[in-house]
C-alpha cells in the first residue's frame, strides 16, 4: 500500500571497488557548464507474461487476497462503472505527462474505463504534497495510497481508525493517493504507476514474482505487461464487489483462458510461498532507523534462509544483492562474490534481466576502476536493451556515465563525450536535481584510473 523509500538503484559505488593505492582522476572537463534538455520514454511496446495462466492464478489470488503484512483480505473490492482521477496540490508539469501516458495504457491494456477529471467527486485523488511532509507521518514510505479520503486533512484525520482500514471495504468508491511534487520526475512517475495499480486493485506485494510492479524490490518502476493483465482480469466481467478467494478462483481459469489464450496449457513452475521470517529480515536490511551493523546483520539473515529454502530465483538474488550493497569498503572482495552471485542468479532467467542490470552497475564500477575499458563497454552494451524498455531513466543514465568513462579508458574521447551528453538528457528525467546530476556524474567520474601512473 505504500512505495517504500529505498529503491535500487546504485547507493554505495565505491563498496566494489578494488583496495590498494589506485589514484583516480577528477576531470573538470567532465562536468559541463548546463546541462541538456530532460529526455523522456516514448510508449514503449509491452510483453505478455511468459508462463501459465495456472501460476498466474496463483498470483492473482495471492495478491487481491493478502496484504502486504501478512494479513488475510476476506473479500475482493474494486470500483464499479467509470473511474475518474484528480490531481490536487502543485504538481510538475512532468506529473501530466506521465500520467495521461498511464491512463491511455490503462484503457488500451488493462481495457478499463479510466479518465481524468476535475470535479472534486472523483474516485481516485493524486495528492501532491512535500517530501517533508509525507515522511513527517510516515517516514518509511516514498508515497502511498488510503481508502475513503481525498485529501491530506482526511487523511491526517482519519489515519487510525477504521475508516481507513482496507479489509473493512465492501466496495472501491474514494481513495487517496499521497506523494511528494518535490523529488524527481521519474520518482514521481514511478509513485503513479505504482499506488494507482494499487488504488485499482490488489493490495499485496509478492517477492517471488519476477516481472511485476507488484513486488517490493522496486526493480520494475513502470505496469509490465503482467501487470495489465493482472488488472484487466480484476475488471473482469466475471468478477465483482464482494466474492471470496474460493469465488474467484473457480471462474478466474475461464477469465484468463479468456484473456491470455498463450497460457492455456503452458507447463506451470510454480514458486513457494515466501516465508515471513525472510520478508522481516529484508525490511530491517533496508531499515532508514536500523544502524548499519543491524541492517548487516538482517541482510545476511536474509541470504541464509534464501540459501536454506533451496531458491534460485529473484529472491535468493535480492538476498545476495543486499548483502553486497550494504557491506563495507573494506570487504570489497565480499561485497564482489555476493555481487557475482545475484548476477548469476538473475541472468539464469530472461524475466530477470533487468534485475541484472542493476546488479551489472556494480561490477561495471570494478571493472573501470581496474581500467578494464572494454570489458566494461562490453558489459553496458549488453544491458542498455533491457533498460530502455523498462522506462528506467535513473539507470540508463548511470549506465552511459559508466560507458563514458570506459570510453576515456580506450582514449575515445569524442566517443565519450557524446556518450556523456546523452546520460546528462536522461539523468535530468531520473536523478531531477542539477545537484544530483552533478553528484552522480562526479562519483562516476572519479572511479576512472590515472592510467599510466606508476604507483607509490
Amino acid at each position: 500500500m505504500f512505495r517504500r523509500l529505498f529503491p535500487l538503484s546504485i547507493m554505495f559505488l565505491t563498496a566494489c571497488m578494488p583496495s590498494g593505492s589506485m589514484e583516480y582522476t577528477s576531470r573538470a572537463s567532465a562536468l559541463p557548464d548546463s546541462l541538456p534538455p530532460m529526455k523522456t520514454f516514448a510508449s514503449a511496446p509491452v510483453t505478455a507474461p511468459q508462463r501459465s495462466n495456472q501460476d498466474i492464478g496463483r498470483d492473482f489470488l495471492d495478491l487481491t487476497f493478502r496484504m502486504e503484512s501478512g494479513r488475510l483480505l476476506p473479500y475482493m473490492t474494486r470500483f464499479e462503472g467509470p473511474i475518474t482521477v484528480r490531481v490536487a496540490g502543485e504538481a510538475p508539469s512532468s506529473l501530466q505527462h506521465d500520467l495521461t501516458k498511464l491512463l491511455a495504457r490503462l484503457r488500451n491494456e488493462a481495457q478499463i474505463d479510466i479518465r481524468q477529471t476535475t470535479r472534486a467527486d472523483a474516485n481516485i485523488t493524486v495528492n501532491v504534497i512535500t517530501r517533508k511532509t509525507l515522511q513527517g507521518s510516515v517516514p518509511a514510505a516514498a508515497c502511498f495510497v488510503v481508502p475513503h479520503v481525498q485529501s491530506w486533512t482526511e487523511f491526517r484525520k482519519l489515519r487510525r481508525t477504521a475508516s481507513v482500514d482496507w479489509a473493512r471495504l465492501k466496495k472501491r468508491d474514494k481513495v487517496g493517493i499521497f506523494m511528494p511534487g518535490d523529488v524527481s520526475p521519474q520518482e514521481i512517475r514511478d509513485c503513479l504507476h505504482e499506488e494507482l495499480a494499487q488504488a485499482l486493485g490488489p493490495l499485496n506485494d509478492l517477492y517471488r514474482l519476477p516481472d511485476s510492479i507488484f513486488n517490493d524490490d522496486n526493480i520494475h518502476t513502470v505496469l509490465t505487461g503482467f501487470d495489465m493483465m493482472i488488472l484487466r482480469a480484476y475488471y473482469a466481467p466475471e468478477l465483482r464487489n464482494g466474492m471470496t478467494r474460493e469465488g474467484v478462483a473457480r471462474v478466474l481459469p475461464q477469465v484468463l483462458a479468456r484473456i491470455n489464450p498463450g497460457g492455456v496449457g503452458r507447463a506451470s513452475d510454480p514458486r513457494p510461498i515466501t516465508a515471513r521470517s525472510w520478508i522481516e529480515a529484508i525490511e530491517g536490511a533496508l531499515g532508514p532507523r536500523a544502524s548499519m551493523g543491524q541492517r548487516r546483520a538482517h541482510a545476511s539473515k536474509a541470504l541464509a534462509i534464501a540459501q536454506n529454502s533451496g531458491w534460485t530465483g529473484p529472491r535468493r538474488g535480492y538476498s545476495h544483492f543486499l548483502v553486497a550493497r550494504l557491506a563495507t569498503a573494506a570487504d570489497s572482495d565480499y561485497a564482489l562474490s555476493n555481487y557475482l552471485a545475484a548476477d548469476s542468479y538473475y541472468r539464469a532467467d530472461p524475466k530477470t534481466r533487468l534485475h541484472a542490470a542493476h546488479v551489472a552497475v556494480n561490477l561495471i564500477a570494478y571493472k573501470i576502476s581496474a581500467g578494464e575499458g572494454l570489458e566494461a563497454i562490453t558489459m553496458i552494451n549488453s544491458h542498455l536493451p533491457v533498460v530502455r524498455r523498462s522506462e528506467n531513466a535513473n539507470l540508463l543514465a548511470t549506465l552511459l556515465m559508466l560507458k563514458a568513462e570506459a570510453l576515456e579508458i580506450e582514449g575515445r574521447r569524442a566517443e565519450a563525450q557524446a556518450v556523456r551528453l546523452d546520460s546528462l538528457g536522461w539523468a535530468r528525467y531520473g536523478f531531477g536535481s542539477e545537484r544530483d546530476v552533478r553528484t552522480r556524474l562526479s562519483e562516476i567520474t572519479a572511479l576512472t584510473p590515472m592510467l599510466g601512473h606508476s604507483g607509490g
